[in-house]
C-alpha cells in the first residue's frame, strides 16, 4: 500500500523513499494531563474584557474525493486548499483570535487504515502555517478515534494530536472540551467512557461555583440539529442520553455548546443554552459554503457568526 499512498499524494507532502515514507512535522502536543498547556485557569479564569476566537468543524483531509466525488483513489488536495484558505484568512485577522478550535474530524481515514497516516501529517503540516500566537484547539471526532472506538485507537489520537478530553481557560471563560464519542458509541471502551463521566461530573461542579463569565462546552456530534427533543439519527445522540446530559449542562451554567459532524450549519435551544453546529471547512453536505464560524464573546454575551472562506473579515470589531 505504501505505492499507492506515494502515487496518489498531494504535492507537499514531505516524503521519503524508506519505510518510514513521511518525514514528522514539528506539531507541539499542549492538551495533555486534561488541561491545555498556554490556556490554564491561573492565565484564564478573569475577565480582561471583549475577545474573539475561531470556531471550525470537520477539515477531514479526503473526504470530497472519497465520499461526495466517488474516487476509488482519493487525494485530498481540496481539504487541503481550502483549510489553507482559511488559515490565511486567520493569520490576517486584526486582532488576532484567542484561540482557533477544529470541533472534530480533522482528517477523514479511520484509525489504522491505509491512507491514515500521510493525512496527519498532511493536516499537520497545513495547521504549521497558523500564525504561533494562536493557540490550535483540535477536539476528536467520529473519524479521529473511530465509530466505535476502542482504546486503541483513542491512544493513537492522544499520542498523535493530544488528549481527547479536557478544560481550558481564557480571558474568564470555562472551555470544556468533551469526546462526543463516548455518547454515540462506547461500546469497546466502557472504562474510558466511565473515566469521562466522572471528570464531566467534576468539571461542571466547577463551573458551577466558578464565578466564570461563560462556560462553553466544545464537541464533535451534536446533542441536537434544530430541536432538543427531535427524533434520533445518525447527526445526533439518542434522545434519552440527550435530555439528562443537556439538563446537566443546563444546571451547571454553560452557555453555549459548539459543534460539529453535520456539514451543514444548524442548531437550536434548550432552554436558554445554545447549541451551534457549524459546517465545514471542507466537505459540504448541504447549502452553506466552506467556512468557520467567529465567536465574540462579551462580559455578559456572545455573539456569533458563519463566515464563507470568501467572505471573511480581515478587521474584528469587538464593540
Amino acid at each position: 500500500m505504501l505505492f499507492r499512498i506515494l502515487k496518489f499524494a498531494p504535492k507537499f507532502k514531505i516524503l521519503k523513499m524508506d519505510s518510514r515514507a513521511y518525514t514528522d512535522i514539528n506539531f507541539k502536543i499542549r492538551a495533555k494531563n486534561k488541561v491545555y498547556e498556554g490556556l490554564e485557569k491561573e492565565k484564564g479564569s478573569s475577565w480582561e474584557g471583549p475577545f474573539y476566537f475561531i470556531q471550525a468543524a470537520d477539515t477531514q483531509f479526503g473526504m470530497i474525493e472519497s465520499y461526495i466525488e466517488k474516487k476509488s483513489d482519493s487525494c485530498w488536495d481540496k481539504e487541503i486548499e481550502l483549510t489553507k484558505k482559511a488559515i490565511s484568512a486567520v493569520n490576517k485577522m486584526n486582532p488576532k483570535p484567542k484561540f482557533f478550535i477544529v470541533c472534530g474530524d480533522l482528517i477523514d481515514a479511520l484509525p489504522f487504515t491505509p491512507l491514515r497516516t500521510a493525512q496527519e501529517q498532511d493536516f499537520k503540516k497545513v495547521f504549521a502555517e497558523l500564525d504561533s500566537s494562536i493557540p490550535l484547539v483540535c477536539i476528536c471526532g467520529n473519524h479521529d478515534v473511530g465509530n466505535t472506538p476502542t482504546s486503541e485507537s483513542i491512544e493513537d489520537y492522544k499520542n498523535k494530536f493530544g488528549d481527547d478530553y479536557f478544560v481550558f481557560w481564557c480571558g474568564g471563560v470555562m472551555c470544556i472540551v468533551l469526546n462526543s464519542q463516548f455518547y454515540k458509541d462506547p461500546s469497546e471502551v466502557k472504562n474510558l467512557a466511565s473515566a469521562h463521566d466522572k471528570w464531566l461530573d467534576e468539571k461542571l461542579s466547577e463551573a458551577a461555583a466558578g464565578n466564570y463569565n461563560h462556560i462553553f462546552i466544545f464537541q464533535h456530534i451534536p446533542w441536537f440539529l434544530k430541536e432538543s427533543d427531535e427524533d434520533d439519527e445518525y447527526f445526533n445522540i439518542t434522545l434519552d442520553l440527550r435530555m439528562k446530559m443537556l439538563d446537566k449542562f443546563k444546571k451547571a451554567g454553560v452557555s453555549a455548546i459548539f459543534c460539529g459532524h453535520y456539514h451543514r450549519n444548524a442548531g437550536g435551544f434548550y432552554k436558554n443554552m445554545e447549541v451551534i453546529v457549524t459546517s465545514a471547512v471542507g466537505a459540504q453536505l448541504g447549502n452553506d459554503k466552506s467556512g468557520f464560524r467567529i465567536v465574540k464573546v462579551f462580559e455578559k454575551s456572545y455573539q456569533h457568526n458563519y463566515y464563507s472562506l470568501e467572505d471573511l473579515p480581515e478587521k474584528i470589531h469587538l464593540n
